[in-house]
């Protein structure tokens, strides 16, 4: 047995696990009656299908068994698991009493998550099929992001005593948020080229104490959705200052376009000797 090859099964089977998850919490939300458990049940179950999706491609990579299936894998266990099952769950949660307006804003999140994840297919793939390294920076909010912060609204819920029921119009507008920046050109901190350094340590540490202050200020169900929103809002931020930079920028090139030496009148620019017009 070629151990090498037997490698390559083990983050499609974390990836499996991850789609069955999903499928698992849309099962719970297709039965008849509905009570807060069984919405408390499924956010968990995609919570799950998150943990296991942050392992299938940290196996991939200490094992070195990237492959252009198990990119491709990954995104379709991604359009169910953090794609649909979100959708009807924050469906049949919040948004059901808002009819067809409820059912927009649900299929938008989740049409929204599939072409977030066909952008970044292809733009994760090399010339030669394979995979490309994970850069610091990923264009547009990753859908298990997405997905996250709408499952965590449920959990703080039902930790809460239903009291973020109420608020249905506030959950559509997050839900149309999450949709717009997932295929939005805003970037986001990836965090796969972290290394061990006192700047880390100090970023966790201070993380920690944050997570902490808020379990004990308000409940733990809230340190779920404040490490979420922390995470879009230092997208956001980084994304607004990076405007004047970039304005800056494109003012420069045009400013040195226009101080560019211009060729003399009846003088054509020399042509490049390989092309159509080179003399043999």
């Amino acid at each position: 047995m070629d151990l090498r090859k037997t490698l390559f099964i083990l983050p499609n089977l974390l990836t499996l696990s991850s789609i069955f998850c999903g499928f698992f919490a849309i099962l719970v939300l297709a039965s008849g009656e509905l009570a807060d458990d069984d919405f408390y049940r499924s956010a968990l179950l995609i919570i799950f299908a998150m943990f296991f999706d942050s392992l299938d491609g940290r196996v991939a990579r200490m094992t070195r068994t990237q492959s252009a299936f198990g990119l491709q894998i990954d995104s379709l266990a991604d359009v169910v698991s953090f794609g649909v099952a979100p959708s009807l769950l924050i469906y049949k949660w919040a948004l059901s009493p808002l009819g067809t307006v409820g059912i927009v804003i649900c299929f938008a999140f989740c049409a929204c998550g599939a072409i977030r994840l066909a952008r970044f297919n292809v733009l994760s793939m090399r010339e030669k099929g394979a995979p490309a390294k994970p850069g610091k920076y990923i264009v547009g909010l990753p859908i298990p992001g997405a997905a996250g912060f709408m499952v965590s609204l449920v959990v703080a819920n039902h930790l809460a005593g239903g009291n973020l029921m109420e608020g249905k119009l506030v959950v559509a507008g997050v839900m149309v948020l999450m949709s717009f920046l997932m295929v939005s050109t805003v970037k986001f901190r990836s965090f796969k080229d972290i290394r061990l350094s006192w700047r880390t340590v100090a970023m966790v540490a201070l993380t920690l104490v944050a997570c902490a202050v808020m379990a004990a200020r308000f409940k733990p169900a809230s340190v779920l959705v404040f490490l979420l929103a922390a995470y879009i809002t230092i997208g956001l931020v980084e994304a607004t200052l990076g405007i004047p930079r970039t304005i800056r920028g494109a003012r420069q090139r045009r400013a040195e376009r226009r101080s560019a030496p211009r060729p003399a009148p009846g003088h054509a620019p020399d042509r490049d000797r390989s092309g159509p017009d080179a003399t043999p």
